[in-house]
């Protein structure tokens, strides 16, 4: 298997567990900077999407899996399973955004 897995679902088609390691995850906790926060105070005013702040949460969501998938190949796991994200704020200054899964090592079926 060239590629690390990170899946929401429970099973992966066509891959068989064939080993668990258990829970994992990626942690981020990111501030705003004061100009972002600004230019987003005033965007709430007027209504619609804020893009710093969706650019800032993607970005932190991406680099949240990648910590997810260090964390899960250092226990000798090939993907991960049921991979959720939980997003909180730290004192209304930090956000936090979470990955978590349940660290696995999968082969493809019908492998020895």
């Amino acid at each position: 298997m060239d590629d690390f897995i990170v899946t929401t679902m429970n099973e992966i088609p066509g891959y068989e567990i064939v080993a668990v390691y258990g829970e994992v995850f990626g942690l981020v906790c990111r501030a705003r900077n004061v100009f972002a926060n600004l230019s987003a105070g005033l965007r709430t005013l007027i209504g619609g999407e804020v893009p710093e702040y969706t650019q800032l949460l993607t970005d932190s969501r991406r680099n949240a899996v990648a910590r997810l998938k260090d964390e899960a190949q250092l226990m000798g796991a090939n993907a991960v399973i049921a991979m959720r994200f939980d997003c909180n704020e730290i004192a209304n200054l930090v956000s936090e955004i979470a990955a978590y899964g349940t660290a696995v090592r999968v082969r493809k079926q019908g492998q020895v």
